[in-house]
């Protein structure tokens, strides 16, 4: 972890860049906290402080001057309320892939006055309800958000979906869906298209059943869904097995006059040969 030190900042590159303004590289330095800003004299058009370690967008001093801040991959969670003060002229922020989660957190960029481009793409916040909606209505003045332009449309949406407090209010305190890799979902939090069905295996009595039930079938959509059933190896949803041993023998009688008809021609010669013997060898 570094410290933003004046001399970090005198020793880090500075240069035109290609739209022919002054930009301070503040990038890659591990940076924790947003300090001593005071040195740079209000030179730069543009700051860029990406990949640094930064929590909180606060603590600059009055740069009249600035109009691009580059602050992406970062960990930012808060922003000074007061924030506008500091960066009357500041007209583009990069915050992606940091980590605003509520919709809350960006009111306070409202306070800039000249704010026309913002990215708060890769923050859970974008997962919010009408998150793009509420943006727009918070930042009057926003002409692209996330590296898209505006529509008057969009504004118009917005308008009438935030035409009063509650209605803001409402927005801030449903929660975005999100999901961390190792954490078990709440049967609610799944969509109903995505739960499955707990399987159920029939038991031997409940396959006879099922069977006695295909015999004793009205329709043929019965037949199908219980031979369905049978193949799969799961419990009809709404099937019950007959509660008495009467129904069960009987269920088991027919499930066995419809497996087979008759007995088995080994099963005949079988019984023949018990019942007659072995044939007598004749002598001459």
């Amino acid at each position: 972890m570094v410290r933003l030190t004046a001399d970090l900042i005198w020793k880090s590159p500075h240069f035109f860049n290609a739209i022919k303004e002054r930009e301070l590289d503040l990038r890659g330095n591990k940076i924790a906290v947003i300090e001593n800003l005071g040195a740079t004299e209000d030179q730069f058009d543009t700051i860029d402080m990406t990949d640094n370690e930064i929590v909180k967008l606060e603590n600059f001093p009055h740069l009249n001057r600035l109009g691009t801040l580059l602050i992406n991959n970062n960990r930012i969670t808060r922003i000074n309320p007061n924030i506008g003060e500091f960066l009357p002229k500041l007209h583009t922020l990069i915050l992606t892939n940091n980590r605003l989660v509520n919709l809350v957190e960006i009111d306070p960029l409202a306070s800039l006055p000249k704010l026309q481009h913002l990215s708060l793409l890769d923050n859970n916040i974008t997962k919010k309800p009408n998150y793009r909606l509420y943006v727009i209505h918070k930042l009057k003045k926003l002409r692209v958000l996330d590296f898209k332009k505006v529509k008057q449309k969009e504004r118009t949406e917005a308008g009438n979906l935030f035409a009063s407090k509650e209605a803001e209010e409402e927005a801030k305190k449903i929660p975005a869906k999100t999901f961390t890799p190792g954490e078990v979902l709440d049967a609610a939090d799944v969509p109903k298209a995505e739960q499955t069905p707990k399987v159920v295996a029939p038991t031997p009595e409940q396959i006879t059943a099922i069977k006695a039930a295909i015999v004793n079938s009205q329709t043929l959509e019965e037949v199908a869904r219980l031979e369905k059933a049978l193949q799969s190896g799961q419990l009809p949803e709404g099937f019950v097995i007959p509660g008495n041993d009467v129904d069960m023998d009987t269920a088991k009688s027919k499930d066995d006059k419809m497996d087979t008809d008759g007995p088995s021609e080994v099963d005949d010669n079988q019984n023949k040969e018990k019942n007659d013997g072995p044939a007598p060898i004749e002598q001459d």
